[in-house]
């Protein structure tokens, strides 16, 4: 089983969550709790995942001034996930600052910290018209990504079509965790930048999310099946 795919829990409860991974039988699959999950059920949520094996993304992206982020990785330090995330417009300071509150929280375990870049559902014309924020989207992501590893990330969350340039300007070693992805005969829904398990991997992508292509199959563990095989099968070694 690829500990590469970050399957997305983008349920309301974990009732529901954990149905779903029992009746489908994805036992143990990397998974990720975004925020509808994690403040319904709390940190208790990633204590039943881990009882069950299950690798674990949480995906909060803290955003704040740099001493409240600094004491809210400090707490989630505790949880002892994989990967926890913060936005990167929160500026190299707040970055540090996660940083060091994941670090002095707990320092005998290394959760990665990732700082997402610009989201996948996000269209040229409300980076450039409503945020204000000039250069197109590649520039902007890669600019994004080269701070976060200078104030101390491990990586950058970002769509597929950024994750190559971002490894030719901040090194193979940083990690690409990519959402958006599809396989091949899904739907894109409220994605703008979106791409199949098999270029992700051959443009960079360390680590993928995916959630509606599964969670919406008619099939959700043949529907996880083909992500692997969409990956492992890419020309990516």
């Amino acid at each position: 089983m690829t500990k590469s795919i970050y399957l997305a829990l983008d349920f309301p409860t974990w009732k529901e969550a954990g149905r779903f991974l029992e009746e489908n039988d994805l036992h143990g699959v990397p998974v990720k709790v975004g925020m509808e999950l994690y403040y319904r059920e709390g940190p208790q949520i990633i204590d039943k995942l881990k009882e069950n094996n299950h690798k674990v993304f949480l995906d909060l992206k803290l955003h704040d001034i740099p001493t409240t982020v600094m004491r809210a990785m400090k707490v989630l330090s505790s949880l002892e996930v994989d990967l926890v995330n913060v936005h990167a417009l929160g500026g190299s300071e707040m970055i540090q600052r996660a940083k060091d509150g994941l670090i002095n929280g707990n320092p005998n375990f290394d959760t990665k910290l990732i700082a997402v870049t610009v989201l996948t559902s996000m269209e040229q014309r409300v980076l450039n018209e409503e945020l204000g924020i000039s250069g197109n989207l590649l520039n902007v992501a890669v600019g994004f990504s080269s701070f976060a590893k200078k104030s101390g990330a491990d990586g950058v969350v970002c769509s597929v079509h950024e994750a190559n340039q971002i490894k030719t300007e901040c090194g193979r070693d940083f990690i690409t965790v990519t959402p958006g992805i599809r396989l091949i005969d899904s739907d894109v829904n409220d994605q703008k930048r979106v791409a199949s398990p098999g270029f992700a991997r051959n443009n960079g992508a360390d680590y993928l999310v995916i959630g509606r292509s599964i969670t919406k199959a008619k099939n959700p563990r043949i529907a996880y099946e083909q992500a692997i095989a969409e990956w492992e099968e890419s020309t990516c070694k």
